[in-house]
Formats: structure tokens, C-alpha cells, sequence
């Protein structure tokens, strides 16, 4: 096992384009690390980076205690699965596995002996004499794994190995690849544009835009601390909720308006970001998880509440998502632009649910199953003022959160 470490690591193409920009990033031994972010967020290179199959053009790499800048692939005591396999047609199973260690001469019972035990870990015991086109796509990514497993290296890198399956394997996956993590405990880094992903498998998450890093925590607090706008609309599904709102004192406390809508600030929040009060008369982006609503009958907890219009319900079993509009134009600003471009490149259901909808903001909420509403009625919803957003409407930063205080006082 070995510690990564990234220090002011850059990737610039010919024409000058930066893919990835000064990237620090520190990644323990043991530690499984996801790196997420959309389409072009410089990912995938900074994994092929450190597995030496793209040259870094500044800053240093190490592996353990080695600067691996110089070093070839198979110097580095990696090993990486692809998310197409990249599997041997004309080879069995088995000889799939042990297919690596045999170009290293490692000794014949040696290769057996990690054959046998990632074939037994893997639950591919029954079909080592089969070949790939023979298997399912989730029996080969688990070939694709073993091959990985047998070299018993330093590190593994994961290239979006889960991309090519169905949703209900990607599921089972997951938990096979959480639970040969618990048992091997190789440092592992793992790429996915897949939030969910990345919030149910890493021990940390690394979320990147155009080359940068913006925030690297565990997936709790990127989800309840996120530091500024971008990192809270892309984590989190159904995605954040976002609106422009005027801060306003009213008399020891605050309230938020927006579109025909007030909200009070919570007093436990106004005494944990006391920066806020450097906003009071002015306006905010306002973020609101959908699940932080829920129906006002049967709501647990009701610090403010909103009456509107359910124009879409989706029943979904555990949950209905109400989705509606408010009379406030969508957020305009760069992040919110970039969060709607890519969830319009994925294809994103809830971004595409009421296309007719000019100049109002689309909201979500997340409330009880028990909910009696359905669409075209009015439902009151209760909000966990609680756990409101407050963001910078310029820098788009989290307003109190440590990691922008500077820069939000200077606002």
C-alpha cells in the first residue's frame, strides 16, 4: 500500500489547453479516493497522470516514497481497471488473471495461489475455464478486477469501471467493490461522473471543474458543507434547489424573501455564520435541498413554510419528489450555468420535467410517502430552515463556510 500525493500538478495541452490547473490532492494509504466532476473536469486525466500513461507537465507525483514524474507505468506498482474490460477474447478466465503475472516471471505456484484467491473473493470460482464472451458484463468487470487484485499492488486506479453496466448491477457492484476495499485495504483511486457513486464509495471525494479542485471531503460534508455553489448543485440527487433572495433583518433575527415567498433564518445559524449579517439588505443565492421539505402535515420539524403548486409528483415508493415552480427567474450565474449544461448532457430527468416554464425557477421537494398531494393541487410545505444554503451571489462561495471566510468578508 502507499500513500499518492499530487503537489501543484498540472496537464497542459498543445494550444495551451489546461485540463488540469495546480492540482494538490493528498491521498492516504488505505484511503479509497473518488475523483467526480462532469464531463471534461480533468478526472480521468489526473488518474492517467498518476498511473504514468499521461505525462505531468508541471509539479511533482509520488507514489509511497518515490517521485514517479519520470517513472513508466510498469515501474510505478499500480494496477488499473478500465470501465471496457479489456479483457483477452481468445483467453479463459483464468488465463485472463494470470495473464500479468506471467509477463513478470512471477513463479508458476505463486500465480496459482493469486489466481485461486481472487477468483474465490471475486465469486468467479465456476467460471475460470469459460472466456469473456461467455460472461456477463458483470462477471467480466469482476475479471477485469481479479486481474488487478492478482498483481497485489501498491494502488489500485479505477477508470469508470461500473459505466458499462445496468443500473440494478452497478448497485450490486458497488457493494462487491466497498466490501474488497474493507478487505484488502489498497490505496484506491477511483473516477466516476456519477455523484451517487462517489457519495456511496468513497472514504473522501475530490470534486473537480475544468482542471480544478474545489472541494475534497468526506461525502457528509460535502453534502452539508459544501464550499460554494457548484459542489452543492452537483452533489446531491435530486440536485439543490437554488433562487435568488434578499437577506433581511427583522428585529434580533433574519428572513429571506424571494418571489412571493419569506422564510426565517434559523437563530442557531445566525450565531454560527455570523458573516451573514454582513448581508442583510442585500440579495443571496439561496440553496434548499429537496430533502429538506417535506409535506407540512406531517412534517417532524417546520421552521418556515412555503404554499404552492404541485405541478409534477413522482411517486417513488419511499418517497414522492413534488416538483414546482416559484415566480423567480432561474438563477443566472456561472455555476448554476455549468451545474444545467451537464445535467442536460446526462440527460437529467428532473432538469427536463416541466420544459415550459419561462421565466420561473423549478423546484423539488422530498416529502412522506403519506402525502396525500398530487398534481395540480396546492400542498404547504414545511422547510428545515435549519439546514438552508447561503451563497456569495457574485463569487458563488458559501457564506461562513472556513474555507471562503476570506474572501467572503471582502465582498
Amino acid at each position: 500500500m502507499a500513500k499518492i500525493v499530487l503537489d501543484s500538478v498540472d496537464k497542459v495541452y498543445s494550444g495551451g489547453v489546461k485540463a488540469v490547473d495546480s492540482l494538490n490532492l493528498e491521498i492516504n494509504d488505505g484511503e479509497f479516493m473518488v475523483l467526480v466532476g462532469p464531463s471534461g473536469c480533468g478526472k480521468s486525466t489526473a488518474l492517467r497522470m498518476i498511473a504514468g500513461l499521461e505525462e505531468i507537465t508541471g509539479g511533482t507525483l509520488t507514489i509511497g516514497d518515490r517521485v514517479v514524474n519520470d517513472l513508466p507505468p510498469k515501474n510505478r506498482d499500480i494496477a488499473m481497471v478500465f470501465q471496457n474490460y479489456a479483457l483477452y477474447p481468445h483467453m479463459t478466465v483464468e488465463q485472463n488473471l494470470a495473464f500479468g503475472l506471467k509477463l513478470r516471471k512471477t513463479p508458476k505456484p505463486e500465480i496459482e495461489r493469486r489466481v485461486k484467491e481472487a477468483a474465490a473473493m471475486l465469486g468467479l470460482e465456476p467460471y475460470l475455464k469459460r472466456k469473456p464472451a461467455a460472461l456477463s458484463g458483470g462477471q467480466r468487470q469482476r475479471v477485469a478486477m481479479g486481474r488487478a487484485i492478482v498483481r497485489e499492488p501498491q494502488a489500485f486506479l479505477m477508470d469508470e469501471p461500473l459505466s458499462n453496466l445496468d443500473a440494478k448491477l452497478r448497485v450490486q457492484m458497488r457493494a462487491s467493490l466497498n466490501q474488497l476495499h474493507e478487505r484488502l485495504g489498497v490505496t484506491t483511486v477511483y473516477v466516476t461522473h456519477d455523484q451517487i457513486e462517489a457519495m456511496t464509495l468513497g472514504d473522501r471525494v475530490a470534486v473537480l471543474r475544468d482542471g480544478k479542485l474545489q472541494q475534497v471531503d468526506t461525502p457528509k460534508n460535502l453534502f452539508d458543507h459544501p464550499v460554494n455553489l457548484f459542489v452543492a448543485g452537483f452533489i446531491g440527487s435530486p440536485a439543490m434547489n437554488f433562487v435568488a433572495a434578499r437577506l433581511e433583518q427583522n428585529g434580533d433575527g433574519a428572513v429571506l424573501k424571494f418571489a412571493d415567498q419569506t422564510l426565517p433564518v434559523a437563530d442557531e445559524t445566525l450565531a454560527a455564520k455570523p458573516e451573514l449579517r454582513d448581508y442583510f439588505g442585500r440579495e443571496i443565492v439561496l440553496g434548499i435541498r429537496p430533502s429538506d421539505f417535506d409535506d407540512a402535515e406531517l412534517a417532524a420539524y417546520n421552521g418556515g413554510t412555503m404554499t404552492v403548486k404541485a405541478d409534477v409528483t413522482e411517486e417513488i415508493g419511499t418517497e414522492i419528489n413534488v416538483i414546482f415552480t416559484i415566480d423567480a427567474p432561474p438563477l443566472d450565474h456561472e455555476d448554476a450555468a455549468a451545474l444545467a449544461a451537464d445535467a442536460a448532457g446526462d440527460g437529467d430527468e428532473d432538469d427536463a420535467a416541466l420544459p415550459l416554464t419561462r421565466d420561473k425557477s423549478v423546484f423539488t421537494a422530498r416529502v412522506s410517502p403519506r402525502s396525500s398531494v398530487r398534481p395540480g393541487q396546492m400542498i404547504t410545505l414545511a422547510v428545515d430552515t435549519r439546514q438552508l444554503h447561503y451563497f456569495d451571489k457574485v463569487s458563488g462561495l458559501s457564506i461562513g463556510h472556513p474555507a471562503s471566510k476570506p474572501a467572503a468578508a471582502t465582498v
